[in-house]
C-alpha cells in the first residue's frame, strides 16, 4: 500500500512540474518584452534573432511544446544578457 501511495504521489508531482513549466513561458516572454522596451544596444542581427526566438517561443508555447518554448526563450534571454 505504501508503494502505491508513493507511486501516485510521484505521478502527481511529475504532472505538477509540467504545469509549472507551462506557466513559466508567459513570464519569460514578459521579461523579454520588458527588456526590449529598455532599448538595449543590439546589433540589427541580434535584434532580429531575439524577435524571431521570442515569436517562435510563443508559438511553441501555444502549441503545448513548453520544453522547446523555454529553450528558445532562454536563447533570446542569453542574447539580451539576461
Amino acid at each position: 500500500m505504501r508503494s502505491l501511495i508513493s507511486t501516485l504521489l510521484a505521478g502527481v508531482l511529475l504532472l505538477a512540474s509540467g504545469a509549472a513549466l507551462a506557466h513559466g513561458c508567459p513570464g519569460v516572454m514578459r521579461a523579454i518584452d520588458a527588456k526590449l522596451e529598455e532599448m538595449p544596444m543590439l546589433s540589427a542581427e541580434d535584434a532580429a534573432r531575439v524577435a524571431e526566438l521570442r515569436a517562435e517561443g510563443e508559438a511553441r508555447h501555444n502549441a503545448g511544446d513548453h520544453d522547446e518554448s523555454m529553450r528558445l526563450l532562454s536563447e533570446a534571454k542569453k542574447i539580451l544578457g539576461m
